[in-house]
């Protein structure tokens, strides 16, 4: 695959993943749950804007810069260390909307899938392909850990988006 076949093959991924995630946030009825859906799609529409210009620029140039792209979100082990206190706090056992859960449970399959697409580009692409992937494989599994965390919490104890046990802006 060629660094520009991979970049649009990507676009492809961080679409399906945007509008999962903008189908949990219309899905959801609690604010704190709308309100992590939204900045995940926030996220993801922000890498999409990244890739359009990785793209424009290999086309352009024939090379690929490496602009920063930041995250909203707390590395992956900041989120699996914020999951552990959270389980040891909550309690209860209210079944969580199905619909919800459902859409949580396609977006944790899109960041999958991506990540996984990530993942073969980095061990496949040349310099410049590896690097600009590589950051994407790190924020996409942070988005998967969130996702599955969240998903965790509903299912074994009825809530989670409320209880704030890590930030979801420390970029």
């Amino acid at each position: 695959m060629t660094i520009e076949e991979a970049i649009q093959t990507a676009l492809e991924y961080e679409s399906r993943v945007h509008a999962a995630y903008l189908v949990a946030a219309k899905r959801a009825e609690d604010a704190a749950a709308k309100r992590v859906f939204s900045v995940l799609a926030d996220e993801e529409r922000g890498h999409i804007t990244y890739l359009q210009g990785r793209l424009l620029e290999w086309q352009r140039e024939g090379h690929l810069s490496a602009p920063t792209l930041r995250s909203a979100l707390p590395s992956a082990e900041r989120i699996q260390s914020g999951i552990k206190r959270l389980r040891s706090k909550v309690r209860g056992s209210e079944t969580s909307p199905t619909a919800v859960i459902e859409a949580l449970r396609q977006a944790l399959a899109a960041e999958d899938e991506t990540s996984s697409f990530y993942g073969r580009m980095v061990a496949e692409l040349p310099g410049e392909g590896q690097a600009l992937f590589a950051r994407f494989l790190e924020i996409e599994s942070g988005h998967s850990a969130l996702a599955q965390a969240e998903l965790d919490c509903l299912l074994k104890s009825g809530f989670c988006f409320d209880v704030e046990e890590f930030e979801l802006e420390a970029g």
